[in-house]
This record gives C-alpha cells, sequence and structure tokens, in this order.
C-alpha cells in the first residue's frame, strides 16, 4: 500500500497537516467553487458549507485514511472507504472530479503550509491522496454497475423520475413521501437502513442534493421521511431541501431520486440486535424493524428511542404495532419533556444502563453525533466489541471511530 518512505515522511507531519487541516479546507473550497461554481450550485450541500460540518468531515476523512495508513501500511481502511463510496455515488460524484479536488486541495496545501511542503512531503501526501482516491474510484464504479444493473439505465447517470403516490403527516415537522418510478417500471431492491439521494431544483435554479433514509419498502414504491428543520445559529440555510420538500412536494408530482444505498443495513443472522435513535434517526430503524415483523424473525430485538416528546415522535404507534409482531422484541422509550405519563417509557435522555443489552448484541445507531457519541460509549461499557456497533449519522460523517 503506502510505500516506506512516504509512510516515514506522513507520520512525522501528520501533526502538522492534521493540525493545519482547518486552515487549508477553506482555501481549498473557495478555490475550488471559484473554478467551478457549479459544484456548489448543483452537487455540494451549500448549507452544510456554509456552517462547516463539510469542511470537518473532510478533515475527519483526510486524517483518519492517513493515519490508518501509517499505522498498518500494507492494510486499506474498507470500512471507511465504503462509507463514502456509497455517499459519493448517491450524489453523483464522478470520478473526473477527483482530479479537480486534487489540484485544488495540494494548492491550498502548500498556499497554508508554505515551505514544509518540501517536493518530498508534497509528493508523499500525493501517494496518500491517490492511494485513496483510486481505491474509492474502484468501490463506486461496481456500486454503479450494481445499481444500473438493479434498476436498468446507464451507470453514469442513476436519477430516476418517481412519482409521489402519497403524502403522509407523521407530526407537525415530519412528513412521509411514497414514491414509485415514473415509467412504471420495478422498484430497486434496498437493504433495510439505507437511504436515496433526491434531487431537488430551488427558487434560483440550483439543483440541490439531499439523502433521506429509506423508512419502509412498501409493496412498489419507496418511502422516505423528511424532517422540516430550520435556519441555523448564523443563518445559513440549513434545512434547504427538505423544508422545500415540505413546503412544495405533493401528491403526483414527480422528483429525482437515486437508487437506494448506504453501507449500514441490517445484516441477515439469528443473534440479537439493538437499534438506536434519537429523533429522526429513528427512520432506518422502523425500515429494520418492518422488515424483521415482515420476515417472521425470532431474533431477540431491542428497540430504543429518543425524543423531545410523545407528539415529536414520527412512527410512535408503528414502534407499537411492529414489536407487538415480533415474538421477542421490547421497546423503551425515553422523553425529555413528556406529555404525561404512559407505560415503559422513561423521562430524560437514553440511558441504556435501563435496558438489556443481551450478550452478542449486533447494534445500529442513527441520530445526532452527541447521541451517536453518548450510546456508543454505553455499548462499549456494556461489553459490545466496536466492530459490532455501526451507525448512520444524518449529514457530514465526522468519525465517531473508524471502527464503527
Amino acid at each position: 500500500m503506502l510505500s516506506a518512505k512516504s509512510a516515514e515522511i506522513v507520520e512525522a507531519t501528520l501533526p502538522a497537516v492534521g493540525g493545519a487541516i482547518g486552515d487549508i479546507t477553506p482555501f481549498f473550497y473557495g478555490k475550488m467553487f471559484a473554478a467551478h461554481p457549479e459544484l456548489l450550485r448543483d452537487l455540494f450541500n451549500r448549507g452544510n458549507q456554509a456552517n462547516g460540518t463539510q469542511r470537518q468531515a473532510l478533515a475527519g476523512s483526510i486524517a483518519a485514511f492517513a493515519s490508518a495508513l501509517v499505522a498498518h501500511p500494507d492494510q486499506r481502511p474498507d470500512a471507511m472507504l465504503a462509507r463514502i463510496a456509497h455517499k459519493h455515488v448517491s450524489v453523483g460524484i464522478g470520478n473526473e472530479q477527483y482530479k479537480i479536488v486534487h489540484e485544488h486541495l495540494f494548492a491550498a496545501i502548500v498556499e497554508v503550509l508554505g515551505e514544509a511542503v518540501t517536493p518530498d512531503v508534497a509528493a508523499a501526501w500525493d501517494e496518500v491522496y491517490w492511494l485513496m482516491a483510486n481505491a474509492l474510484i474502484a468501490v463506486e464504479d461496481r456500486l454503479r454497475t450494481e445499481a444500473a444493473a438493479a434498476q436498468g439505465g446507464d451507470p453514469d447517470d442513476l436519477w430516476r423520475p418517481y412519482t409521489v403516490i402519497a403524502r403522509i403527516q407523521e407530526t407537525d415537522d415530519v412528513v412521509s413521501f411514497l414514491v414509485r418510478p415514473a415509467d412504471g417500471g420495478p422498484v430497486p431492491p434496498a437493504r433495510p437502513g439505507q437511504y436515496v439521494s433526491v434531487r431537488a431544483t430551488m427558487a434560483d435554479g440550483a439543483r440541490q442534493i439531499r439523502q433521506y433514509s429509506l423508512s419502509g419498502n412498501p409493496d412498489g414504491a419507496l418511502r422516505f421521511t423528511v424532517k422540516r428543520a430550520g435556519a441555523g445559529a448564523s443563518g445559513e440555510p440549513a434545512g434547504e431541501v427538505s423544508n422545500h420538500l415540505h413546503a412544495r412536494l405533493k401528491h403526483g408530482d414527480v422528483i429525482e431520486v437515486s437508487p437506494p444505498l448506504g453501507d449500514v443495513s441490517l445484516a441477515d443472522g439469528d443473534g440479537p440486535v439493538l437499534l438506536a435513535s434519537a429523533g429522526i434517526g429513528n427512520t432506518p430503524m422502523t425500515a429494520m424493524l418492518a422488515h424483521l415483523a415482515a420476515s417472521g424473525s425470532t431474533r431477540t430485538v431491542v428497540s430504543v428511542h429518543g425524543d423531545r416528546d410523545q407528539l415529536s415522535h414520527a412512527f410512535r404507534a408503528e414502534l407499537g404495532r411492529l414489536t407487538a409482531e415480533l415474538a421477542n422484541a421490547s421497546a423503551h422509550v425515553f422523553y425529555e419533556q413528556p406529555l404525561g405519563a404512559w407505560p415503559q417509557e422513561r423521562t430524560g435522555l437514553v440511558d441504556l444502563a435501563t435496558v438489556p443489552v443481551p450478550a452478542g448484541t449486533t447494534a445500529y445507531l442513527c441520530g445526532p453525533v452527541p447521541f451517536l457519541r453518548s450510546v456508543r460509549a454505553q455499548l462499549l461499557a456494556a461489553g459490545v466489541p466496536a466492530a459490532d456497533i455501526h451507525y448512520e449519522v444524518f449529514g457530514p460523517d465526522l468519525w465517531l471511530g473508524q471502527d464503527a
């Protein structure tokens, strides 16, 4: 994998490069968007660019990949690469864009670090970049080919028009859309826990893309669920596409949707499963639970969910119904500000000390990053191996742990 000379240089310079990522990435994105404004307009999430989370995700992925290569030069962090590759394919990133990123990223590194970037340092980090890029290109090519075979069409253009056949108001701020291929063709297969990307044309003509977990896969349709969001503290357009869909997408409309993708999905087996979510993070968990119920699973299933109160809890009734349909399932709900008291519900944040975690549990988590960090730490303390804890985070991945 990484040559011995480059590994030595990267290990020596990783603290400096990693420490300067916060300065490098604004230069990088500024240069790239100035040269290619269409990338910000039609590909990158404008809200995440404005609030800086995309920059944190880039820093995390570069640092994680370089650190992994230094620690294990002959191994490749395939789990991390798979996660990135699925997201790239879902938004339509193409192989040619890796050259664009390389050009402007390395220009930004030189601009920030100056004379510290000697020819040897530049060559070593260039090797790291292309090891990561070429590995991603190979995985993404395979994913595009598989997706095209599953739904028909061109692997280089996986977008497909879908017709909205139902709009369901789950709560005041959460709505589900049932969509079906507009051409009458078959719905592509989806694994419980996967997501689709939706491409929407905004008021200024920009074609913004967002990912939404599938909350179910009813006969002949896909169901994705969207929570309305307010602007961020700095006024950035957080929730730009979600709010657009809430306000404008209705029964009979046609929307562009990607094939289902995502590396975090319910694995087959007969061991215990723990599904933990907070807020709208219960969308993939609902799909997993529905799959288990539909297949008549006899696995031990522990569902844990945290929310503000009963009225903000989307799929509350569905959680109860699906749990009742399973032979060995239990549901544990935590409300920060409960509206009265119900059996089996707790007040406060999710606390796994009050929840049975069977030996041999495989856990799936989804929700805000603070929730993911807290629950992951609780599971590790309960003896669940890191390799058996899988998570999905809405928005850029901030790398809770490479082994997650």
